[in-house]
């Protein structure tokens, strides 16, 4: 048995490395003067808080086995508030579910990268026959039974040009931005169940005035008819009062069939069958906001997911740069290696010309691409200029977010003001029904009269239903906009 450790070689090699890795650097730093700011530029924009990437919901799988997971239809509850509407999507919506596989993936692609931070283990057997021809006399001949070799080798990679560690960094940003990205899937569904409750609560409302606008039209039918039959007036009258009665009819008969539709699709968010007869409560009840402009942009600055996404994606393209300029520097590589060979497949001795032997080895390599034609120069440009693209679309985001704050404050706002406007239309308009009806029956008014006052007065009670639904939207939008989760508004 044998033995060879090559201390002097690694000696040497660990010597050659630091030599080399002192001249790489200078090089670099000679020739990349702001190499190192490249994550200190990047500190522009607003300071934003962990909470844009922390998720609302808690983990909606215990295993990869998503049929372990509890059914929606089973979970759901007979009717829903608002409120609770948009917790059972949060946990039931299939769109979150796969938001949070994509989040863990990424997560676990982070761990896995890790792994590369650290030493390599690895083993191999094998088996070499061989036959020799020569016209040596007394030549030595291979092993007749040929030769077993196992070799066992741990090696650590001491320097690759920053190569696994910025892979590493960019997979841990890639995940943070996932976790950002699932909280902006959990709002923006958020916003999606409040819009469809609110049509939903519109149309009921609705409905209901279009039914006391049928019940108004029917009873002035019978009047007129009555009117008609007595002689004091023109077929004429009754023939006005049909017809808007069947307009009303045909009105109310699209409503209900949209009030229908808006609540399948309510179904289909909360990760329900769309034909689930489910109950959808509440009303239109309209809170004043008191926030102000301000403070909404400053909320906004501090939670929106998409910004976070915006900021790790520059985080991320400036790791890219960094990977891209790993090939300026050398590889440096630790390795102790075991190795034993034999004649049999235990490793021992056996049959004619056999022997048996053990080498154990430490050392360290290094390489090094000196030229490649440019190809790491012109990489590192390209990542350079993908670096700066991304910083402009960030600032872009940043300026769209102070846009579509302001817009949706001004829609509120405008809401707001048709709210109060709507209701006394609304109050003048039954005045004006409740006139013209008393003023015809007293033979006085005319029969259009009183349908054009009962065609106002719905119109102004849609106009108001609409005003308060258009606000409950502006603030749900409102709220999305700003990044905060506001699972009842009602």
């Amino acid at each position: 048995m044998s033995t060879l450790l090559s201390t002097p070689l690694a000696g040497a090699l660990r010597t050659a490395a630091s030599i080399a890795l002192g001249t790489g650097l200078l090089c670099l730093a000679a020739a990349f003067p702001g190499a190192g700011q490249a994550l200190a530029e990047d500190s522009f924009g607003p300071a934003l808080s962990r909470e844009a990437s922390r998720p609302i919901a808690q983990p909606r799988f215990k295993s990869q086995d998503t049929r372990t997971r509890p059914s929606a239809d089973k979970a759901c509850p007979r009717s829903f508030t608002m409120g609770e509407a948009v917790r059972f999507a949060m946990e039931h919506n299939e769109t979150l579910g796969a938001s949070e596989a994509q989040m863990r993936a990424s997560e676990e692609g982070r761990k896995a990268q890790r792994g590369y931070l650290g030493p390599k283990l690895g083993t191999t057997y094998s088996w070499l026959k061989q036959t020799r021809t020569t016209s040596v006399q007394n030549a030595q001949q291979p092993p007749s039974n040929g030769t077993f070799s196992w070799s066992l080798e741990v090696s650590q990679v001491l320097f690759d040009g920053f190569k696994n560690l910025g892979a590493y960094q960019k997979q841990a940003l890639q995940a943070e931005s996932d976790r950002a990205s699932l909280r902006r899937s959990e709002l923006e569904t958020t916003g999606a169940v409040q819009e469809q409750f609110i049509d939903y609560l519109s149309r009921l409302e609705l409905i209901h005035s279009q039914r006391e606008a049928e019940a108004r039209l029917q009873d002035q039918l019978k009047i007129t008819k009555a009117f008609h039959d007595a002689g004091l007036k023109p077929k004429l009258d009754v023939l006005q009062a049909e017809v808007d009665l069947g307009k009303a009819s045909q009105t109310l008969i699209a409503s209900e069939n949209q009030r229908d539709t808006t609540r399948a699709r309510l179904n289909t968010l909360l990760g329900l069958p769309a034909q689930k007869p489910v109950q959808y409560q509440g009303g239109l009840r309209v809170a004043k906001f008191t926030g102000t402009l301000e403070s909404c942009l400053e909320r906004a600055y501090r939670l929106r997911p998409d910004l976070y996404v915006g900021c790790k994606a520059v985080e991320m393209a400036v790791k890219d740069r960094l990977l891209a300029r790993s090939g300026y520097y050398p590889r440096v590589e630790a390795y102790y290696n075991i190795t034993k060979t034999g004649n049999t497949p235990d490793l021992e001795r056996g049959g004619s010309r056999s022997s048996r032997s053990t080498t154990w080895e430490v050392g360290a390599r290094l390489s090094w691409d000196l030229f490649q034609w440019g190809t790491t120069y012109f990489a590192d440009q390209q990542a350079g200029w993908l670096v700066a693209k991304m910083r402009s679309q960030m600032r872009q985001i940043i300026l769209d977010a102070g846009y579509e704050v302001k817009s949706r404050f001004l829609a509120l706002r405008e809401a707001d003001k048709r709210i109060a406007v709507a209701k006394a239309s609304v109050a003048s308009a039954s005045e004006a029904y409740e006139a013209a009806l008393g003023a015809y029956q007293a033979q006085v008014g005319t029969n259009f009269d009183v349908l054009d006052a009962s065609r106002k007065l719905l119109t102004a009670q849609a106009d108001l239903t609409a005003a308060k639904g258009d606000y409950l939207k502006a603030l749900s939008k409102l709220y999305l906009a700003m990044g905060e989760y506001r699972p009842d508004l009602l």
